[in-house]
């Protein structure tokens, strides 16, 4: 349920509407827009008529949210979620890239590596301490040591880290170095690590499950809230289909849809998305153009020799040459949209 309030009502009239939904038994979410505040209750509202909140002063509507997910609808938040990490913003009009090697493999790759990305313009530093693989014989990352590697670049560069989790075991360890902690898209609908998140106080980066509707994809962000955290960003990374030809099958109509439901800043995986290198240039701008918030790039210096996707990953002067023109689309947009 969803208490709007008037435009030009008293601080008290909200703390008296936040103490009566508290006596109810009922969490509430308060959120100041631009306008007008707004609470979100959240419990077995279905208990409750609208009414009992519509004739208190200083209340404007009621009205009860019919998607399954409710922190992470626009309803409940109509401002669009801003999330700042160090120097790095996500949302409010910026464009945020997250570039990266899909694993660390040395300290000497992922500090050269980190060195590259950030005088390309990434924000952010990816790459993968424990990797998820199809192949229990495939590199499955250096865990610790990893995380250790990705905190020297980082202290280098000072980009920000973002790497995955994979079990609820190991979120201090990783919440120890990490700055934004990555759900794979392997654990997607893993309930317990979803929770464990949320009960923390790192940014969360979600990405879609292979085969996930968007409901269950924003159902997943909706577990990591109810439990506290509400600094969750969604990153679409193609989904399984029929089609071969290319790794995923990438929905980039998901970005403006999902600006509708949510308040969420959502970010597009090009690297997962299509598998091959040559193709994440085109597929990259195509995000940009259809306003996604940002892009998440692998990138590594030997591709060839990688021990894990190198097949998409970007060279430097690749990844470089794509960060000129992203930055320049990206800069054409707000001027296109500050016209219309």
């Amino acid at each position: 349920m969803v208490i709007v309030m008037q435009s030009k009502c008293l601080e008290q009239d909200v703390e008296k509407m936040i103490n009566k939904a508290e006596k109810m038994g009922l969490r509430v979410k308060h959120t100041e827009g631009k306008h007008q505040s707004i609470l979100g209750l959240i419990g077995d509202t279905h208990l409750f008529e609208t009414s009992v909140f519509e004739k208190e002063q200083g209340v404007e509507k009621v009205f009860r949210v019919q998607k399954p997910f409710k922190l992470a609808s626009r309803d409940f938040h109509p401002e669009d979620t801003i999330i700042k990490v160090k120097d790095a913003i996500i949302g409010d009009g910026n464009f945020a890239v997250m570039a990266g090697p899909c694993a660390v493999e040395s300290e000497v790759q992922i500090v050269d590596t980190a060195k590259k990305v950030k005088e390309s313009g990434a924000l952010f530093l990816r790459g993968g301490a424990f990797k998820p693989r199809t192949s229990p014989y495939s590199f499955q990352g250096h865990g610790e040591n990893g995380l250790k590697y990705l905190k020297k670049a980082s202290e280098i560069t000072n980009l920000p880290i973002v790497t995955e989790i994979m079990d609820t075991e190991d979120y201090d360890l990783v919440a120890e170095y990490a700055d934004i902690i990555q759900i794979g898209a392997r654990n997607m609908q893993n309930f317990s690590l979803l929770k464990k998140v949320g009960k923390g106080n790192k940014p969360v980066l979600l990405k879609r499950g292979l085969s996930a509707t968007i409901e269950e994809w924003l159902m997943s962000a909706e577990y990591i809230m109810s439990e506290g955290n509400s600094e969750v960003i969604l990153c679409e990374r193609g989904i399984r289909t029929f089609e071969k030809a290319l790794r995923n099958t990438l929905d980039l109509s998901v970005v403006p849809y999902v600006k509708q439901l949510t308040h969420l800043p959502i970010l597009i995986d090009p690297s997962h998305a299509t598998g091959r290198w040559e193709l994440v240039p085109s597929v990259a701008q195509a995000a940009v153009a259809i306003g996604a918030d940002g892009l998440m790039i692998e990138v590594h210096l030997d591709p060839e020799n990688a021990l894990s996707d190198g097949a998409q990953s970007l060279k430097p002067k690749v990844f470089d040459a794509l960060m000129k023109r992203v930055n320049k689309q990206h800069e054409f947009n707000k001027s296109l949209g500050e016209i219309i």
